[in-house]
């Protein structure tokens, strides 16, 4: 993984980078991480290659499972909204998290905090109950941390990264 820059950023948005780069690192399994914000924008990757592809969705028509129709972030935010829709549907309350168990790899969506949500892709092997407690405690350390103003900064963050990459 490449860490992201965090240079200029607040010290809320350093940790959010930190806290999500440890969760990668330490927990087995990991391939990939996003912080989706409730309407669906990417606030944060463990991978830049993710990054540059859901900005590009506008601009370009997906190519495939692998293209940019497929993000993280977007599958995320699709799979939260659903699982919302369902548990209105059911009056059962407040979505906590929903796992994907797949042949080749496993989806884990967890709320955040004001509907964000975290999402990670695991591998085949990865232990779902350990990759399950990390979540919960990036979630729990992130929550009370994730403002609207941290939201915007980490918005603005990740668009003045693509207009230096795109130069």
């Amino acid at each position: 993984m490449t860490a992201p820059s965090t240079f200029g950023l607040s010290s809320e948005a350093r940790n959010l980078h930190w806290l999500l780069t440890n969760l990668v690192e330490e927990v087995p399994g990991i391939q990939s991480v996003a912080v989706v914000s409730s309407d669906g924008l990417l606030l944060l990757s463990s991978d830049p290659g993710r990054n540059d592809e859901a900005r590009q969705t506008r601009d370009t028509k997906p190519t495939g499972p692998r293209g940019s129709s497929a993000d993280l972030a977007t599958i995320v935010s699709g799979i939260g909204s659903l699982t919302i829709g369902a548990a209105r549907l059911m009056d059962s309350g407040p979505v906590k998290h929903t796992m994907v168990a797949m042949d080749e790899g496993s989806l884990f969506v967890m709320s955040i905090s004001d509907g964000s949500l975290l999402g990670v892709h695991g591998s085949a092997d990865c232990d779902m109950s350990v990759v399950a407690y990390h979540m919960a405690l990036f979630v729990g350390r992130a929550g009370h941390v994730l403002t609207p103003e941290l939201r915007s900064e980490l918005r603005k963050s990740l668009e003045s990264e693509s207009a230096g990459s795109t130069r």
